[in-house]
């Protein structure tokens, strides 16, 4: 006997976000799960699942929380574009949006939870209307929330725009297009988590407003998380904490913190280093013996003695290298150190120093997408590479890791606002940043390199821009806390935030702010973009507009030359001809590239600009138009007892009839022309069958009128 399915745990749940209706839906599919829910925003749907396994990975010092964004094609109604047709890694925009996801949960967990747990969110329907990464990160939250895994949340997110002065609550992808200034906030009821901020040159007064806007959104979606979790939520199981040798942590604090204030005294990494070396070699001589678990702890004792010293000083006044709290480290700039390369810029900010460069090529080199998100192509293209020599690491560079692509993302993002337009430049723009040397905070040192970059190369930005980060010290017992600008590596890894903002002398352009601690009040978040601002018109003024002022008026001679013009739509299939002939051996005969879209406007691209201009003319000889009325100096290309043919243009000729030679009756052509010979004609218009009709006795008199005027 066959019975119906039932869903004793099936629950729906509902409310509303920016004005539109937010439904969690849990306990029909994904049973095996440790906990599930579909969310559905408008008709953007996407189930998000949490698995966590039942003990803890040994052998490891970290949390490993992975969160995958599975993109699915069918969800914009697309057959992926692969030979295979099957969904492979993730796009890039899957990434970041994983990695959206992952920054704000990841400080809520426990440090020493060792159990494994996947997020996993997987987009089944996207309208384009209800921002998918919302759904996804708000999936993940009541999920977790829900799950037995032990979390310090719930949180939520919120995207807001700023369009055509008002404040929008997740926009859509057009009004994101279109706004002045857009940010994701994830939140918890009480703090800002995470910030990831767009805008073109927006001050900073209105990104506060878009951060205040989106809190104020979080706190309210926060308490409906709340209402599910005390539904259905389950008690969150008790774990075995990654265990530290406290007795050995006091002892080396009471021998030894000394030498690691001492290591640490330093501006130079490698300094610290060699110290720190240095001291964990005497206190394995002083300790080995009597702690059998010495190798096993040491590392996250040395961390934790780092992090006292470090918060210590700190919150004193005093940094690692002596800095003031508002002193940026030594900078410099250099443009130009690459020969054949199109344009390139070196920027160094301390220890931190990173080499851009910048490609330039025909739209054709434009990157295509095929993603189930709404861009088809990508013009201004940013890749960031951090290979392990930049920290001193020998290890070998495998394959492009997420961090790298968020990088290269927010420089993207960063540099996107000042990137000409293609009718202004039409190029597609590629920047590679290289990682030389780092210590602390080389994203935004890719983004003044960039710029420098860039300019070298002769695109016409409309300012440059520049980047700088502000760390975040606090004691939570007396809730004393500090800010300070520029943060290196040491102050970076055991401080509580990285502040990262990128902009121009105009405003922002680009924010991504990272945690370890349980968030930021709007007070410290004002602080900090006023620290930036501050920091970014300094190395603005003081280093990189010294170094070049303004782009190049021309690209290097090693870039192609573009050339634009536009084309009747009627006559783009002459220019390309059957099978791509005709195109074909304009390139061929030429060497230039010419790439036509299907409005008519034509790019031709040529290291030599002799043969862009060469191109070009081919391509006007093929659709030229007569004009009627028109005077034209041609050469007779062949004769027939009733008239001449002229030509005008390659491959344009037309007749002049014999009564139209003379303004006398003529008896035979040759009495007046002969092939080869060249004559003014005046276009008097195409007969039915679309032949053109010359003149030669009509243009010889106009001709003589004019010069008696």
């Amino acid at each position: 006997m066959i019975t119906r399915k039932q869903y004793p745990n099936h629950h729906v749940f509902e409310t509303s976000i920016g004005g539109r209706p937010f439904t969690v839906e849990t306990g029909k599919v994904a049973e095996l799960a440790d906990a599930e829910c579909i969310c559905r925003y408008g008709d953007t749907v996407v189930l998000t699942t949490v698995t966590c396994s039942p003990d803890p990975k040994p052998g490891i010092d970290y949390f490993p929380l992975t969160i995958e964004f599975e993109e699915r094609m069918y969800a914009v109604g697309r057959i992926p574009g692969s030979f295979n047709r099957r969904e492979g890694k993730p796009s890039e925009r899957g990434i970041l949006n994983s990695r959206i996801i992952d920054r704000p949960m990841r400080p809520l967990f426990d440090d020493e939870l060792r159990n494994d747990v996947v997020v996993t969110c997987t987009v089944l329907a996207n309208d384009y209307e209800n921002p998918v990464e919302i759904v996804a990160s708000l999936g993940a939250s009541i999920s977790v929330a829900c799950s037995d895994v032990p979390w310090n949340g719930p949180i939520a997110t919120t995207n807001v725009a700023y369009v055509g002065g008002q404040y929008v609550i997740n926009p859509s992808a057009e009004q994101r297009s279109a706004s002045e200034c857009f940010v994701c906030i994830a939140s918890t009821f009480e703090k800002v988590v995470m910030i990831e901020t767009e805008a073109k040159e927006a001050p900073e007064s209105i990104v506060l407003e878009c951060i205040r806007i989106a809190h104020e959104t979080n706190m309210e979606v926060v308490k409906f998380i709340n209402t599910i979790v005390e539904t259905i939520g389950k008690p969150k199981f008790t774990f075995e904490k990654a265990a530290v040798n406290h007795d050995l942590l006091d002892d080396l604090c009471a021998y030894g913190m000394n030498q690691i204030e001492y290591a640490l005294d330093t501006d130079d990494k490698n300094v610290r280093e060699e110290r720190l070396t240095a001291a964990r070699r005497d206190f394995a001589d002083k300790f080995a013996e009597k702690y059998e678990d010495f190798d096993v702890n040491i590392e996250v004792c040395l961390y934790k003695m780092q992090k006292k010293v470090v918060k210590k000083w700190l919150l004193e006044g005093k940094r690692v290298d002596g800095r003031q709290m508002d002193e940026i480290r030594p900078l410099d700039a250099e443009v130009g150190v690459l020969p054949r390369v199109h344009g390139s810029g070196l920027f160094s900010r301390g220890q931190t120093q990173v080499l851009s460069i910048c490609t330039l090529n025909t739209l054709s080199a434009a990157q295509k997408l095929d993603t189930i998100y709404p861009e088809e192509t990508k013009r201004y293209i940013h890749h960031y590479n951090f290979p392990s020599f930049s920290t001193g690491e020998a290890r070998a560079s495998r394959s492009t890791s997420r961090r790298e692509i968020g990088h290269g993302s927010l420089a993207e993002k960063a540099l996107l606002p000042v990137i000409p337009s293609v009718e202004e430049f039409p190029y597609a723009i590629r920047v590679v940043s290289e990682v030389l040397s780092s210590n602390g905070s080389t994203s935004q040192a890719s983004i003044c390199g960039s710029t420098l970059a860039l300019m070298d190369a002769g695109v016409p930005i409309k300012r440059p821009v520049a980047g700088i980060s502000c760390g975040l010290i606090s004691d939570q017992e007396t809730g004393a806390w500090r800010t300070f600008t520029d943060i290196q590596g040491v102050e970076d890894f055991h401080g509580e935030m990285d502040f990262k903002v990128a902009g121009t002398t105009e405003g922002v352009t680009a924010i991504q702010m990272d945690l370890k601690n349980k968030g930021l009040t709007m007070e410290i978040i004002a602080d900090a973009l006023e620290r930036c601002r501050k920091a970014r018109l300094e190395i603005l003024d003081k280093v990189m507009l010294p170094c070049i002022s303004e782009p190049r008026a021309d690209v290097s001679e090693y870039a192609p030359k573009m050339i634009s013009m536009k084309i009747p739509v009627e006559k783009i299939r002459e220019v390309i001809g059957s099978g791509g002939k005709t195109i074909q051996k304009i390139c061929a005969d030429t060497g230039a590239k010419v790439d036509i879209d299907d409005d008519g406007n034509v790019f031709i691209a040529a290291v030599d600009p002799a043969a862009g201009y060469a191109a070009k003319k081919m391509i006007d000889d093929i659709c030229f138009v007569p004009e009627v009325g028109a005077l034209y100096y041609g050469k007779v290309v062949r004769i027939l007892p009733i008239g001449a043919f002229v030509e005008i243009a390659p491959g344009h000729d037309g007749m002049v009839h014999i009564s139209k030679l003379e303004n006398r009756r003529v008896e035979k052509v040759e009495d007046v022309l002969n092939v080869g010979d060249m004559t003014w004609v005046k276009f008097m218009g195409f007969d039915e069958k679309g032949r053109a009709n010359f003149s030669r006795k009509d243009a010889l008199k106009e001709i003589a009128e004019s010069e008696k005027k």
